[in-house]
């Protein structure tokens, strides 16, 4: 039975916040059950309006005067009579009558639109839902008048609409959030606990003496940090970083925390702002008044023990999850209302597909390509409806790692329900939400990368003896930075995509600035807002340096005389374009959001005529302002680009010194990054590295290293039977369960108890090498052995004598095995296979096809490891084609992807025609003409004989 509550006050608000989180906590996810006795422990300060009569009996000496009878009338004539029995009710209570109607859209319009949502909601179709929709279209808002005239026999009970909203004088200004630090200080104050742990990790980052400018720093922070009361955050932060430090968990602070002293002393980050002069009021200023944020990125495999630890450390009802409002796009917009349409699936499908995945909406072009009659009238339906549901919230999915921390019950601020994932629970606001209301969010976000790290240390002490760790990697290793500038990055944290690799022997990074620099470049802010090709003609000598102004030498000279980073812009602002601290920041919240709203252009005439009067040139002043415009959301901070140039740094200096630890590492950390498991394993052959084969002797569940003496890089990686594809939980830890070594290949079967499937796997991917069996009679045997121990009757399947005689696979028939089975050869890579077929057809390598000059006209087939098209290319896909020899990088425009879309979107095996373009140091194909080379297989079990 409905049921209205309304918060007449702060303690009606918090109760209905845990009246409805009682309420979906009690059930699975996407449904909320409350009953009378759950509404009467939660009553006080609550307002109830019943539109039933069944509900006035056992509410009335709950609500006392708190209640109302609720008369709705919505033009529906079974309503008339439960209008009487709900006025009887109420006199024989003495519960007074309030006029209302069920508003579920703003005008008749979109009554359509809401029995399609009802639907989508039910997993229904509109002819099928009679009992679910609302029977006529009146369930609008009404203008005052007509509300009068539908109410005209009772006039006393809309008077008492306005006795009701009297009565509920709450507002969400009201809340009073307090920070859950209390347990943390130990009885002491806060800010007292916060400056000692500030001050002694100080000693600890600078060698027991902190430097007069580092102390001036910190002394400015904590002075603001208590003045805005926000030293139980700090300390909360250095709490969970301890957690991870003591349970060796790899954790770093990144975003604009790396702009605080203090979060560098307390070791949530590891940049020191002082010496890269970042700027603090991109952290926390007192203008905004905000909450910080600190964004803190923990090795992905172990988030999830911190997530749990923080549910114990502060309990359920203190702390829970942020969720993110997935919405509608016009994909799914297509799909749910399409269902509710009855509109057949395959359909469906097909419209979906033509529908642009960033944002496209249908429309009649769409329609009409995917063989539909615009005209048509459910056809127009479902494009009139779909669009008015795009951008409409969808659903609720987990946030990636916010927490909502509380001294106070969570359960009183918002509401708290049960989140897909087992043993969380979320809030009902997303991040904006909270970020609106001023209430401080911790992020515990899972970052691959320093998992990969992790594991590679991990390797380096068990293997080698060397104990590292992120702060005693060598620092400016010129050998790694030489080996960036040859773009051989793959793996390497932020520096491995096409993009990326593009730009590396461009900028030839020397320092580590350099590659903070190289990490903010590629991005879409930097490159809308004209400051890429600016940098690199400056940097490569091609035009000079010139600074407009000698008070922004500080502000613009490490970065050449061109802003990149989000601080630069708030310094200059500063410095030259008379803005405060609080303004400046005022100033990146509004680039960040000038697409949206234009709210930039408030800025232009203060901020230009600052600069024009402080003696910029007005058209540098101006082309500053057009190159803010170009920032819009993407601008990056300089403090982020500085946490992960860190990381990028520690995992090339990795795979610079011990390639074949970092590729191991970087195997049993998938998955992540850009490139398959073939790619990988490719890779580290081309340098060197010996690959060997999973073995059930050898081969952990993990890839492993092992001694390899006459080998250039001294160990073999050994690949892991976790790669062998069908091996899951179960069959993990039936191996590991099982004592090796195993006599021979009856011995493992028994042993092991693996299933037909698994063994099956086993065998093609050449594991059972080991028992002198090769791929096809280890299929066979290992079959018979299976049955026979299942067999009550022992021997009753026999394997010696019976087996038919299975010739031995050839080299290009195992390499084909395995990337089927395995995803990688220890033999060769995938196209070694088919090499003579290509060779005969005049294919060139990948390495001959990078030595080629430029304009040379280029034919060529590879393997495509991926496929880019960002959305400030212009409509150009970039792809990544590799072969045994390396890479080819494609650049296809527009015009040639629509001609040969299929293969475009589709194919693995691509061959293309087109010329070789040379610039700075990199080489690109530009495609021409896509085409399929169909090359035949050798003649193997596999699951398709043909590349298309």
């Amino acid at each position: 039975r409905p049921l209205v509550l309304l918060a007449m006050d702060r303690t009606g608000y918090a109760n209905l916040c845990r009246l409805i989180s009682r309420a979906r906590l009690r059930c699975p996810k996407g449904r909320a059950v409350s009953a009378i006795r759950d509404v009467a422990d939660f009553h006080e300060g609550l307002c109830a309006l019943a539109p039933d009569a069944a509900l006035l009996p056992p509410l009335a000496p709950v609500f006392g005067d708190r209640l109302y009878a609720l008369a709705t009338r919505h033009l529906h004539a079974p309503e008339t009579a439960a209008e009487i029995r709900l006025r009887k009710t109420a006199a024989r209570y003495g519960v007074p009558v309030v006029a209302g109607t069920e508003v579920l859209y703003h005008v008749k319009a979109r009554s359509p639109l809401q029995d399609v949502m009802t639907c989508i909601r039910h997993r229904t179709r509109l002819d099928e839902a009679a009992g679910l929709l609302r029977p006529n279209a009146e369930h609008h808002l009404r203008p005052p008048a007509e509300f009068l005239r539908l109410f005209a026999d009772d006039p006393a009970a809309v008077a008492r609409t306005f006795e009701v909203a009297e009565r509920c004088s709450f507002r969400l200004s009201d809340l009073r959030y307090r920070y859950p630090a209390d347990g943390i200080e130990g009885g002491r104050d806060r800010n007292a606990r916060l400056r000692d742990l500030v001050f002694e990790g100080a000693r600890r980052r600078y060698d027991g003496h902190v430097p007069d400018g580092v102390r001036r720093q910190l002394d400015h922070e904590l002075a603001l940090v208590a003045e805005l009361d926000y030293g139980g955050y700090f300390l909360t932060m250095w709490e969970i970083v301890q957690f991870c430090r003591r349970n060796g968990i790899l954790c770093q602070g990144r975003g604009s925390a790396a702009n605080s002293a203090v979060c560098y002393c307390l070791g949530i980050t590891a940049i020191d702002p002082v010496r890269m002069d970042l700027l603090f009021e991109r952290f926390v200023s007192r203008e905004r008044a905000e909450p910080p944020d600190i964004d803190l990125d923990i090795e992905h495999a172990r988030r999830e023990e911190v997530i749990q630890w923080v549910f114990r450390r502060y309990g359920r009802r203190h702390a829970a999850m942020l969720p993110n409002v997935v919405r509608y796009r016009g994909r799914s917009a297509v799909r749910d209302v399409g269902k509710a349409l009855g509109i057949p699936p395959d359909t469906l499908d097909r419209l979906a597909g033509y529908v642009d995945p960033h944002g496209g909406a249908l429309d009649d072009v769409i329609v009409a390509h995917a063989g539909l009659d615009p005209r048509a009238p459910r056809v127009r339906r479902l494009v009139e409806l779909s669009r008015c549901i795009t951008d409409m919230p969808r659903h609720l999915s987990i946030h990636p790692g916010g927490f909502l921390l509380g001294a106070e019950p969570v359960d009183t601020l918002v509401p708290i329900e049960p989140a897909t994932m087992e043993r969380r629970t979320v809030i009902q606001w997303d991040k904006y939400d909270v970020e609106a209301m001023g209430l401080f969010k911790v992020d515990l976000l899972g970052l691959g990368a320093l998992r990969h790290i992790h594991l590679c240390f991990d390797l380096l002490r068990k293997h080698e003896g060397i104990d590292l760790d992120m702060a005693t990697v060598p620092a400016e290793d010129p050998m790694t930075y030489a080996m960036l500038s040859r773009a051989d990055a793959l793996g390497v944290f932020q520096l491995e995509s096409r993009a990326q690799m593009a730009m590396l022997p461009r900028v030839q990074p020397r320092t580590f600035y350099d590659l903070v620099v190289e990490v903010a470049l590629v991005r879409p802010g930097p490159i809308q807002g004209d400051m890429v090709h600016p940098y690199l003609r400056r940097r490569q000598g091609k035009e000079p340096v010139t600074l407009p102004h000698p008070k922004l030498e500080r502000v613009l000279a490490k970065t050449l005389g061109v802003p990149i980073f989000q601080e630069q812009v708030m310094k200059l602002a500063m410095v030259v374009g008379g803005y405060g601290p609080g303004e400046a920041d005022r100033l990146r919240r509004d680039m960040a959001a000038w697409r949206a709203k234009g709210r930039i252009e408030r800025h232009h005439d203060r901020l230009v005529g600052g600069m024009i009067a402080n003696g910029i040139d007005p058209d540098f002043a101006e082309r500053i302002f057009d190159q803010i415009r170009g920032f819009g959301e993407y601008g990056f901070p300089e403090s982020h680009a500085a946490s992960f140039a860190l990381v990028a740094y520690v995992t090339a200096w990795l795979r610079c010194h011990h390639l074949p630890a970092f590729t191991c590492a970087l195997l049993n950390a998938q998955p992540m990054g850009f490139y398959p498991v073939s790619a990988i394993v490719s890779d580290a052959r081309r340098h060197g590295v010996e690959i060997r084969p999973p073995c059930v002797q050898r081969s952990a569940w993990d890839s492993t290293l092992e001694p390899a003496p006459d080998t250039p890089h001294r160990f073999a990686l050994r690949l892991g039977l976790r790669l062998v594809r069908g091996l899951g939980d179960r069959e993990r830890a039936a191996l590991e369960a099982a004592e090796r070594p195993f006599a021979d290949l009856g011995d493992f079967v028994r042993r092991t108890g693996l299933a037909r499937t698994a063994l099956d796997a086993l065998a093609e991917a050449g594991a059972f090498a080991c028992f002198g069996v090769h791929r096809r009679q280890a299929l066979w045997d290992a079959r018979g052995l299976a049955a026979a121990a299942r067999d009550t009757l022992a021997g009753t399947c026999r394997t010696d004598g019976e087996a038919p005689d299975f010739s031995p696979l050839s080299r290009g028939q195992a390499v084909l095995w395995d990337h089927e089975v395995v995803g990688a050869s220890a033999l060769d890579h995938l196209l070694a296979a088919i090499r003579p077929a290509l060779r005969a057809r005049g294919l060139p390598l990948a390495r001959e096809v990078n030595r080629r000059p430029h304009g040379a006209r280029v034919r060529y087939a590879g393997w495509v490891l991926c496929r880019q098209r960002p959305g400030t290319a212009s409509g150009i896909t970039f792809y990544t084609l590799e072969d045994e020899t390396g890479f080819v990088n494609l650049v296809v425009f527009r015009d040639v992807f629509d001609r040969h879309e299929r293969l475009a979107r589709g194919a693995r095996l691509l061959g293309v025609d087109g010329t070789i373009q040379r610039a700075e140091g990199t080489v690109h194909l530009v495609v021409e003409r896509m085409w399929a080379p169909r090359i035949r297989l050798p003649d193997v079990r596999t699951r398709s004989r043909d590349f298309h």
